[in-house]
């Protein structure tokens, strides 16, 4: 029953890769679908019995009692990714009214005056404020500035959204192993020698993070001058600057409040710096809340307000029903028994006679392991196994925890990663090219955590 649940895990994970690629599919259909195929399959086989006795104490499950049981799986999944999904429904909103109020306008003006129309200096801005607003760990937030500040910018001056999309990612995946950015708090949870050491984790990563960071933004020079070359620097007058900032058109006029652009500054920095620190409010409540206030204080008549949500919710609900496609898979996946079978077939496929680069072996699964588990299923299913296994070989907790962390350098680019949906949909990317262009750059990121991990002691070469 474990191989073929093995076989299925693989199969699916094959299957649903080569669709979203190949674009036979939409990334929604493609995750509903195709887990769901999977799973059927799988109750033709009689394969969760053991999950029906335990939800349904159903003493001899019956074949139809193996194709009900799927419902209650897409259930548990969804319950899972509802309040992400709900989170961004009211961030998308929060952050479409200030667009629309014209809060970004001056921000926007201030970064075409300094970059006067050089896309090498635009793209790096982009990353120093992706690195900047991803220090708090948030992948959402992150997207949400920095697409909002600078989606105008590169359209008004005609650049790829692609670059947008794989510097704001990256920086991101870097910024993401500080303690508060989820992997990291899951290894220090999961293996007992770590706990309370953050601060001797964060020792140990902070050089590869440090030298990635100068990396992507030696990457955003490369892209820039190849932007450079392509359109050229458009050296702009007060006059073009001042046309390239403004807008004729009177529907857009109408919705703007320059006069409310310190009080939505104020409540927008609130709102962030509440996000940033840890014990507060969760963000759900916060971009609630924060929609509320937004629209009370730009848009207090009733008329205004409901323009505003009629007019932001296509792209609201276009993320969501993706956020929740991803709780369908997640939830099929993980309920059926195909994510562990999984798990366990990534730590039977290493020989023994590895056991001296155990520490490389580890570093090496976890790519592919976080691309195509979720974090939780990783790091609390094939992170012990690995790591009991490396304890045989003289490997420690702490070198085996940091090795499971370097693959985060791909993780973000997984179709499991809810908040990845709201990029796509902001920069009107295509989920298959942009996979391959940012992993083109990760491969940098993942070369630079090993070497630097294994040039520090932090993660040996070998014992």
């Amino acid at each position: 029953m474990s191989l073929a649940l093995t076989i299925l895990a693989w199969g699916m994970i094959a299957v649903f890769l080569v669709l979203i690629m190949k674009k036979k599919l939409s990334p929604f259909t493609a995750l509903i679908i195709v887990p769901l195929v999977f799973a059927l399959i799988g109750s033709f086989m009689g394969l969760y019995t053991d999950q029906i006795i335990e939800l349904k104490e159903i003493a001899n499950p019956t074949f139809m009692d193996q194709i009900w049981i799927l419902g209650d799986f897409v259930l548990a999944g969804i319950k899972k990714t509802s309040t992400t999904g709900i989170m961004l429904l009211f961030a998308i909103f929060y952050f479409a009214i200030m667009l629309d109020a014209g809060m970004f306008d001056p921000i926007t003006r201030v970064m075409i005056k300094f970059a006067n129309g050089d896309p090498l200096k635009v793209l790096v801005a982009t990353a120093v404020v992706a690195a900047s607003v991803s220090l708090n760990g948030d992948g959402t937030t992150t997207t949400l500035i920095t697409c909002t500040a600078f989606i105008p910018l590169y359209k008004k001056l005609g650049m790829k959204m692609m670059n947008l999309g794989v510097i704001v990612i990256l920086m991101n995946t870097i910024m993401n192993l500080l303690p508060w950015g989820g992997p990291t708090a899951r290894v220090i949870s999961v293996l007992p020698e770590l706990n309370g050491m953050d601060s001797q984790i964060m020792q140990a990563l902070m050089p590869g993070m440090i030298l990635a960071t100068l990396y992507m933004l030696g990457v955003s020079v490369y892209l820039g001058l190849k932007e450079r070359k392509r359109i050229g620097i458009k050296v702009l007058s007060e006059k073009e600057l001042l046309e390239l900032t403004s807008t004729t058109d009177e529907k857009e006029l109408a919705n703007k409040r320059p006069k409310l652009f310190v009080p939505n500054l104020i409540l927008t920095i609130t709102l962030i710096a509440m996000l940033m620190i840890e014990g507060t409010f969760p963000s759900v409540f916060l971009f609630l809340v924060g929609t509320v206030i937004a629209l009370l204080m730009n848009y207090p008549k009733l008329k205004d307000q409901k323009a505003r949500l009629h007019e932001n919710s296509g792209d609201a609900v276009a993320v969501v029903i993706l956020v929740l496609g991803a709780g369908v898979f997640t939830g099929l996946f993980t309920s059926t028994g195909m994510s562990d079978a999984l798990a366990h077939s990534l730590t039977q496929i290493i020989p023994t006679s590895f056991g001296k680069f155990w520490g490389l072996v580890v570093a090496f699964l976890s790519a592919p392991g976080t691309f195509f588990l979720s974090n939780d299923a990783f790091y609390y299913g094939v992170l012990p196994v690995l790591t009991d296994a490396g304890a045989t070989y003289g490997w420690t907790q702490m070198e085996l925890g940091i090795a499971s962390l370097l693959g985060q350098a791909f993780h973000l680019l997984s179709p499991l990663v809810a908040f990845i949906y709201l990029l796509l949909q902001m920069t009107e990317l295509e989920m298959g090219e942009w996979q391959k262009e940012s992993a083109k750059w990760a491969i940098g990121i993942f070369v630079i955590f090993v070497v630097v991990a294994g040039v520090t002691g932090a993660v040996p070469f070998f014992k």
